[in-house]
């Protein structure tokens, strides 16, 4: 061996033993985070999370020492640049493990602090119950929620692909922290963003441009251009089209929040953008809510969309644009409501979401019966409950102020009444012959007004 192929060996082996005392000093969360129990993760997203980062660690750990191993072998004879390029494919791959560590760290550490941990753990169960669905057609990936700065919420979607290589084993949210200033846009970025989830895992985007294109294309097989644009703005639709279900009135009013942006934005069309113009997505929320919760409140926040931003001044060219998209929407509507995926003629929206349920006189009337009895809306199921708000506050019954705090206070309720659940059931498990009493609590699905959750079940799920 030559001199310089000894010092690159002595070299890159003392590179890579480092990156093995970096690697061991990665620890699981579960001895590296505290928290109050109530702000904890799910113990199916923990496990997931573990899960996933170990078997990362664990294959790192095998290749680097191989590497090692190599070193000392049949690599001392290698040249110089052969033992770099091996090492140096090693160490992306190490960051792409940190990179992955990174990810879900941001999501945990927060719930270290008193209130945020306790809101993002309540946010956990509120996401979940929206994500739940009559008869479980698929099988729901935990959700984990954290908080960001920014206007816009996001998601990364279960099963989707981590930072080098690997899927998520849960669904992560990001709320913006303005989003936390009331239950308006807490809660539609809370659907919204779960409806991406949603409608991946019940394959709805591909069915309904395929519903689409056999609707409205022509011969030639071309779309116009106003159902061109709703083809491409089709998995933002479907998601606001989740959020109205699960929400009522309150997903289009916490839509307006985030979108009431300077004129130049809500009137300008990007047609590589897969998010519809500010101006017009609001209208298709109107339209969309008034086949799913019919009521004249709809009309009227229409028109009141169209008198904070009125098309005097846009070009006739634009305004053209505007007023066959205007004109479409009814129709795209009555698509996405009466819609059926391709073998799965029974999940009509009607049938996901129960909208009779979440009319907007069935949630004034919970808000009324909860004023006499604030227990009511604590066992519901929480998306209900932040309909119900949602929609007393459209209806003049409830303050901002007043909205917030009592939000707060089912935040807080959620977390530890999951968390008293999934205490019971481990107990369960552990010794059949302890059965702690819990409280009684709203079952996730979203079925029934006042539906209740009896003592002998519990939120699997969080």
């Amino acid at each position: 061996m030559s001199g310089t192929s000894s010092t690159a060996r002595r070299l890159l082996a003392g590179e890579a033993r480092a990156l093995l005392t970096r690697l061991d000093r990665v620890q699981p969360f579960a001895v590296r985070e505290t928290m109050l129990p109530a702000a904890a993760l799910s113990p199916a997203a923990q496990i997931g999370i573990e899960r996933t980062l170990v078997a990362g660690r664990r294959e790192l750990n095998g290749r680097l020492r191989a590497y090692l191993v190599w070193l000392d072998g049949a690599g001392a004879q290698a040249t110089p640049a052969a033992m770099q390029y091996r090492f140096t494919a090693l160490r992306w791959r190490f960051n792409d493990v940190l990179g992955q560590f990174d990810l879900f760290q941001q999501t945990i550490t927060q719930r270290s602090e008193h209130e945020v941990g306790l809101w993002l753990s309540g946010m956990d169960v509120a996401a979940a119950d929206a994500l739940a669905v009559p008869a479980r057609p698929f099988e729901p990936p935990p959700v984990v929620c954290y908080l960001d700065r920014g206007p816009g919420a996001a998601i990364r979607r279960a099963k989707t692909r981590l930072p080098g290589g690997g899927s998520s084993p849960v669904a992560i949210v990001r709320v913006p922290r303005e989003r936390m200033v009331g239950g308006y846009g807490l809660s539609a970025s809370l659907c919204h963003e779960v409806g991406h989830q949603g409608a991946a895992l019940l394959e709805l985007v591909p069915s309904l441009q395929a519903g689409l294109r056999a609707r409205a294309a022509g011969r030639d097989g071309r779309l116009p251009l106003p159902w061109a644009l709703f083809h491409r703005w089709m998995p933002e639709i479907v998601a606001d089209v989740w959020a109205i279900g699960k929400l009522g009135v309150t997903a289009t009013m916490g839509l307006i929040g985030v979108i009431s942006l300077p004129r130049r934005f809500v009137f300008r069309v990007d047609p590589f953008d897969t998010h519809p113009f500010p101006w017009i997505r609001v209208h298709l929320g109107v339209a969309i809510g008034e086949l799913l919760h019919p009521d004249p409140q709809w009309r009227k926040l229409g028109a009141l969309w169209s008198s904070l931003y009125p098309v005097e001044g846009i070009d006739a060219r634009g305004r053209a644009l505007l007023a066959s998209l205007l004109s479409a929407a009814p129709e795209l509507a009555e698509l996405l409501v009466s819609h059926r995926p391709h073998g799965r003629e029974d999940l009509t929206p009607e049938r996901l979401f129960r909208p009779a349920e979440r009319s907007p006189l069935r949630l004034v009337s919970l808000y009324e019966a909860a004023r006499r009895r604030p227990e009511l809306l604590d066992r519901a199921a929480p998306t209900l409950a932040l309909a119900a708000l949602g929609q007393a506050r459209v209806a003049g019954l409830l303050s901002p102020e007043a909205e917030s705090r009592r939000v707060e206070g089912l935040l807080r309720g959620w977390a530890l009444r999951s968390t008293l659940a999934t205490t019971a059931a481990c107990a369960r498990l552990s010794s059949p012959a302890v059965r702690p009493a819990i409280p009684r609590k709203a079952a996730p699905t979203g079925g029934g007004l006042l539906r209740v959750m009896p003592e002998e079940e519990s939120w699997a799920h969080h």
